[in-house]
């Protein structure tokens, strides 16, 4: 029970913090709304009061032909990629939510037994996966929530994610695959996951159950 309690204070505070970090994001948007407005007044007020007038004569003006690149909006890059790195921490307590079975699995509360029980014998078929070898932990968690958005937009139902062993690895310890399932559990589109069969990776891989469209 004390576990449980935990999992779901854990739970509650990371709803909380999103909820904090959308909170600011809306109230930015509309600090930077409100000051563009007002830049918008100031210059219809200055035009009022300049009134009508010409451009002066440009004589000799040499015309580059030499197009301009197109705008980059780097502040909303910058943004979306803080949102990615932010939504999913490396310091979600993930073991009590996972299985104690030899292949590691996890459901939503609301998610029968059964489920993982298909999933494990491949009752859905993989459609697309994500192979993260070569990756850091940062590069891995920013991967796994862009092929995760990707994925239910295409309205994908099962997909893999190959983390490798870690035999790699300085201590031969699995530790990214240890983050794939602490990220993969704070994802809400993620319904149930678990090991894969040797057939798709096994202890290289997790297979992964996405909500539906329907």
């Amino acid at each position: 029970m004390s576990a449980s309690l935990k999992n779901f204070a854990d739970l509650k505070a990371l709803s909380k913090t999103l909820k904090v970090q959308e909170d600011a994001r809306k109230v930015a948007e509309a600090e930077r709304q409100r000051q563009e407005q007002q830049t918008k007044r100031e210059a219809d007020l200055f035009r009022l009061s300049i009134g009508q007038v010409a451009p002066l004569p440009q004589h000799n003006k040499h015309a580059s032909s030499t197009p301009r690149p197109e705008p980059v909006a780097r502040q909303h890059l910058a943004d979306e990629q803080a949102a990615l790195q932010e939504s999913l921490s490396d310091e979600f307590d993930v073991e009590t939510l996972l299985e104690t079975d030899a292949a590691l699995s996890f459901a939503r509360s609301n998610i029968g037994p059964d489920v993982v029980r298909k999933l494990r014998k491949g009752h859905w078929v993989i459609q697309d996966q994500l192979d993260l070898h070569g990756l850091r932990r940062d590069a891995a968690r920013e991967a796994v929530a862009e092929f995760l958005r990707k994925s239910c937009r295409r309205g994908l139902r099962c997909v893999r994610i190959v983390h490798g062993k870690g035999l790699g690895s300085v201590n031969k310890e699995p530790v990214l695959k240890n983050m794939v399932h602490k990220w993969l559990v704070q994802k809400d589109e993620v319904l149930a996951f678990c090991q894969a069969k040797a057939a798709d990776g096994g202890a290289g891989a997790v297979v992964v159950l996405l909500k539906g469209n329907g």
